[in-house]
């Protein structure tokens, strides 16, 4: 498709006329940042922008974090109310559990519950069969979207993160993994709910899983997301807080101090990189007739302001997306390095309202809902309960 440059010298002035200034809590040299992991990585969670790593493209064991994986995947290949029933082989799986007994029926909704709050591999290798058709299948299925993520460092083995040869992560991988799911409302839900309640077919009471994470009570705007220990890797942690509207992840992987290790990381982030908003959905261009159809929010150090650029790149008349109704793309660049693109429209194109979602996400919302009678709009009680921290282990 051919493209036409147009060179917009005063367009990201124009476009930041309106906005807030920077925080005041940005710090024009941000310190030095240390932890007692063998790897670790900062991410901010809307932009992508990796804000820290240190060692982070080195391919290690990255026990449960597995899980992580295996959520997104059964959540966007899945149907949550569908009913999975427990094999032999995932009622026979080593290793933490959920305690499912043979030829027991859940909800995959009530399965990723197990699977993410209490680290269930049995529930691991049941989501695996239904989902994928047998566990090789849904590994495979893992493989695909890691690639499709571009983790490069990333290879699995199995749905719930046994050490095996072969089977490694690393913790920028793990970052831009974690991104992309929290953008997920199910997945992010989940990770983000202390205790959940589900049916249990044997007993009058109800399973109560209760989460692994003490993140989620000893942090200030934590929502998720995974535990993981083996004998192998050791302690390993994502966690995620949302402050002032930024969500920031932070990874760890082998990691003696690991709680301490992840306030500092995320307190260290929110105060250093606050998201700013470069520009609003709806908002016009400067000089030209269009429209700006997608915000554009990037984490940014005080210093680091003047050092974006901006770039409107127009399809030609006879392209597939202007006869679709894009007009062209808005980049934005920072040291000759391209931090992000948006579409643009017409002003008042019908392209503006229509949802960035796709039928299956929204289908996914929509199996949600219907599995637990709640919305994800509004608050749901078992996100919000305290719960002592001596309630949770890691």
């Amino acid at each position: 498709m051919k493209l036409r440059r147009i060179a917009a010298l005063s367009l990201m002035a124009a476009l930041l006329i309106g906005t807030s200034s920077l925080p005041t809590t940005a710090l024009a040299n941000p310190g030095p940042l240390h932890t007692n992991a063998r790897a670790s990585a900062l991410i901010d969670v809307e932009s992508g922008r990796l804000l820290f790593s240190s060692n982070g493209d080195t391919s290690m064991r990255i026990a449960s974090l597995t899980k992580i994986m295996t959520a997104i995947v059964a959540i966007d290949n899945g149907k949550l109310t569908d009913k999975v029933k427990t094999s032999k082989r995932a009622v026979g799986k080593e290793g933490s559990s959920i305690y499912l007994q043979l030829g027991e029926e859940m909800s995959l909704l009530n399965m990723l519950y197990g699977l993410m709050l209490r680290s269930g591999n049995d529930a691991a290798t049941a989501i695996a069969e239904h989902v994928g058709g047998s566990e090789e299948g849904f590994v495979h299925l893992m493989n695909e979207k890691a690639t499709f993520l571009g983790l490069t460092h990333t290879q699995f083995k199995n749905p719930h993160g046994l050490d095996e040869e072969g089977h490694y992560s690393s913790a920028n991988d793990l970052a831009k993994l974690t991104a992309y799911a929290l953008k997920n409302e199910v997945f992010a839900e989940i990770v983000s709910t202390r205790v959940k309640k589900v049916p249990n077919p044997h007993e009058k009471w109800e399973y109560s899983y209760t989460n692994k994470n003490k993140m989620l009570s000893m942090y200030e705007g934590a929502d998720g997301v995974k535990t993981g220990y083996t004998k192998k890797s050791l302690r390993c942690l994502v966690s995620s807080a949302t402050r002032e509207g930024q969500q920031l992840a932070a990874v760890t992987i082998n990691d003696g101090d690991d709680w301490a290790d992840h306030r500092k990381m995320l307190d260290w982030g929110f105060g250093n990189y606050p998201l700013k908003e470069i520009a609003a959905k709806g908002q016009q261009i400067s000089g030209y007739p269009y429209t700006i159809g997608q915000s554009f929010k990037y984490p940014l150090a005080e210093e680091e302001a003047n050092d974006i650029q901006s770039r409107l790149v127009l399809h030609e008349m006879d392209s597939i997306r202007y006869t679709l109704g894009e007009r062209g793309i808005l980049e934005w660049h920072m040291n000759n390095v391209k931090i992000g693109a948006v579409p643009v429209y017409d002003v008042a194109s019908p392209k503006l309202e229509q949802s960035m979602k796709s039928q299956k996400y929204l289908q996914s919302l929509a199996d949600f809902q219907k599995a637990t009678n709640q919305d994800l709009r509004k608050p749901i009680f078992g996100s919000v309960i305290k719960v002592l921290d001596a309630l949770f282990e890691h």
